[in-house]
């Protein structure tokens, strides 16, 4: 993989073909493919709701998928890449897979941003200190994140699945937690650098069909790009995940991830 090509400023997008944590069902890893594949179909426009036009414009680079193994090994390999991507002064955009990623991502971010802001759209905390004895579920990712330190401050927007376990969890740690049922429009003041993480099961399953775990009651596509616009905080990394194409219903959900894609694009370009 060419991280030579990165410069200070530039954003660089890379695929994690990976869903070997994804604790009901498979098929993540075929995410990035599809979201590529969306967004270079002529479709849709290569333009943001506010930004630039993205097709010509010269400081985003895709770096196409990372080979993965399995196991620790996919771990420290995405690692490895975040630190690449960063040491070259690099923002990173990540497609998942499945929502572990963002764990290994986060530990690449660590050295380079201290005093990180986390701010985490989805239906699930994602905070089990230990799902059916996988350490690396994706329904533990941020209590790994939290134990380790890698981040000042998480935020957590949508949750519609608190179980006593991940609330005690939430206390243990002091996340910031939004539940689906509170939420009024209005993100608490964030300040930079910013990590974003888009679980797509934050959307009701009526505008993103194609995920693992439908949970009724979530955002509109409206609601989330209303969420990103919201933030002013310079967004250093983000990560887009659990799209399931074995789920999606004619792309629809593919499409939703590919808008995403560019909006989250645009704020890390500007």
């Amino acid at each position: 993989m060419d991280f030579g090509q990165l410069k200070p400023g530039y954003v660089a997008v890379l695929g994690l073909p990976l869903d070997e944590n994804s604790s009901f069902l498979r098929g993540p890893a075929q995410a990035p493919a599809k979201i590529r594949e969306v967004l270079h179909s002529g479709s849709s426009e290569y333009v943001s709701e506010d930004g630039p036009y993205l097709r010509d414009h010269p400081r985003w680079r895709d770096l196409g998928d990372l080979s993965l193994g399995t196991g620790e090994a996919a771990m420290n390999t995405i690692t490895e890449a975040a630190d690449a991507v960063l040491r070259r002064g690099a923002k990173l955009l990540s497609l998942g897979g499945d929502h572990s990623v963002t764990f290994p991502v986060l530990r690449g971010f660590a050295k380079h941003h201290p005093g990180l802001t986390l701010l985490h759209l989805d239906a699930h905390p994602d905070l089990y200190h230990d799902f059916e004895g996988n350490f690396y579920s994706h329904a533990s990712p941020f209590a790994r994140i939290l134990e380790e330190g890698l981040v000042t401050r998480l935020v957590q927007v949508g949750i519609r699945t608190m179980n006593p376990h991940q609330r005690e969890q939430a206390r243990r740690f002091g996340v910031e937690v939004i539940e689906m049922k509170d939420w009024h429009g209005q993100l608490p003041e964030l300040s930079g650098p910013l990590y974003i993480s888009l679980d797509l099961d934050s959307l009701d399953p009526a505008f993103a069909p194609g995920v693992s775990h439908h949970e009724p009651g979530g955002f509109s596509v409206r609601e989330v790009l209303q969420i990103l616009a919201q933030v002013k905080a310079p967004v250093v990394g983000a990560d887009i995940v659990e799209l399931n194409p074995a789920r999606d219903v004619v792309g629809v959900t593919a499409a939703v991830a590919a808008k995403f894609y560019k909006e989250l694009l645009a704020k890390m370009l500007s």
